[in-house]
């Protein structure tokens, strides 16, 4: 059975995130808010937490994961990144959009998509998300917390309970936190292309 906690989503309880901390770097696989969806998450370096998300999901190495960093710097520790990139994450983060990059060799050739070298990174504006991030000290690799079969993703703590119970370590509630996942946009070529339509505005990329 999974450990559940609820936490509050705008002044999230020191020692619970400590917990959640502590379970991912046992190797746990945990469920948690975002400001879009729920999502799956684990350590970056763990081979079989990464596959066991992967397993939940239904989806192979082509599918891109998201590696959900703390700050913009995190970001370019782990992705190339030029200078018209940099303007557009810094005028978008934190928030709902998931960006697909180069990644650099910071990162496990397992988590890359196997022929691009492409990575999902994102910043998101939660305050749940941001502080087990801080007290985590390092980036969560994370999916969208939709299973197969679904058309939507999970949106309640106890919905997530009651299909994933045994087989998460982990489940996080910090209310409903919505349906609409992030905006992707894949910024790898010389101009921005819209991967998905989700809840972050397009306005900032031009598209229309």
């Amino acid at each position: 059975m999974a450990h559940f906690l609820s936490i509050h989503p705008e002044d999230p309880q020191p020692r619970l995130l400590q917990r959640a901390a502590d379970v991912l770097r046992g190797g746990g696989v945990i469920a948690f808010p975002t400001d879009s969806c729920y999502a799956l998450g684990c350590t970056l370096g763990d081979k079989d937490a990464v596959e066991r998300i992967r397993a939940l999901r239904g989806v192979d190495e082509r599918h891109h994961l998201t590696l959900m960093c703390r700050d913009l710097s995190e970001i370019a520790q782990f992705a190339r990144v030029d200078n018209a990139q940099y303007r557009l994450l810094k005028a978008t983060t934190p928030g709902s959009y998931t960006f697909i990059l180069e990644g650099t060799k910071e990162l496990p050739r397992r988590v890359l998509h196997p022929k691009r070298k492409t990575i999902g990174l994102r910043v998101p504006d939660n305050q749940i998300a941001l502080a087990l991030l801080d007290t985590l000290g390092e980036p969560l690799l994370s999916s969208t917390l939709i299973l197969p079969g679904d058309e939507a993703p999970l949106t309640e703590g106890w919905e997530i309970q009651d299909r994933l119970d045994d087989q998460l370590e982990l489940i996080i509630d910090g209310g409903h936190c919505g349906v609409e996942p992030t905006t992707v946009v894949d910024l790898t070529a010389a101009t921005p292309l819209l991967v998905r339509a989700g809840r972050g505005p397009l306005a900032p990329f031009g598209f229309d």
